[in-house]
């Protein structure tokens, strides 16, 4: 993923780049289907804010991941999110914060976004300046959704990864991640046969992708399993956390 990245900024020694693919699958967001703006200038706007509630939620997660010890440099944005390269110790709790950290970023914002929505809607904002309301609008419900899908208890995806956090507690490192990779599979090819009714080929391909990544929990439980069992550094690196949206 990091492969064809390119490199915009650094805050607090966290190296923020974006994937080339971002600027093509803009594009075609932006070219092809309908935005609902009178001035095609508000739906690069919505585009761009949306990826800035990615980044604060991907923020979240380093910062969370730093406070309780663990290693997290690089956060990469790319067409379907962000992702926060995050090493947190290997314990329950730490994981649990590191993660649950991003979802809350996105509870944060909810009060503050409703103000502003509120504030539109008094000031007569819809009928002066509608381009500038829908704006507004837009931005309040991307947050929501974005909420609300990262909490599905799917694996890799931010619910999925607080329920392994969970489970790890009663049954431990190596069986929780299996757990909710197993999870993560059912999850994903739900996901997947309502992608493909809605007929969206972005949604399909997220499904895919999350379905690899659940593939790849279940086979960083087998590693650590064999670690576990032979006492010598598995090859993968199953403390980092998986890239989500």
């Amino acid at each position: 993923m990091q492969g064809g990245s390119i490199s915009l900024f650094r805050v607090a020694g966290i190296q923020v780049s974006l994937h080339f693919s971002w600027f093509l699958v803009a594009v075609y967001q932006l070219t092809s289907r309908p935005h609902g703006y009178e001035m095609r200038v508000f739906a690069i706007y919505e585009y761009l804010a949306l990826f800035l509630i990615v980044l604060l939620h991907e923020f979240g997660h380093a910062f969370a991941c730093r406070q309780v010890g663990g290693i997290a440099d690089r956060i990469l944005l790319w067409p379907f999110g962000g992702v926060a390269f995050v090493r947190p110790p290997p314990r329950p709790g730490a994981e649990l914060w590191s993660i649950a950290a991003g979802p809350l970023v996105n509870v944060a914002l909810f009060p503050l976004l409703l103000l502003l929505q509120t504030v539109a809607d008094r000031s007569g904002m819809a009928f002066r300046a509608p381009d500038a309301y829908h704006l507004v609008d837009m931005i309040r419900k991307i947050n929501i959704v974005l909420l609300v899908f990262n909490l599905l208890p799917i694996y890799p995806l931010d619910g999925g990864q607080i329920l392994r956090s969970l489970l790890w507690y009663p049954f431990g490192r190596i069986r929780s991640l299996q757990i909710a990779s197993v999870i993560g599979l059912l999850g994903g090819a739900l996901l997947t046969v309502y992608a493909f009714t809605t007929g969206s080929i972005w949604l399909v391909i997220l499904t895919f992708f999350l379905l690899t990544q659940a593939v790849t929990g279940w086979q960083q439980a087998k590693a650590l399993r064999l670690e576990e069992e032979t006492l010598q550094p598995a090859s993968a690196t199953p403390a980092e956390r998986p890239p989500v949206l």
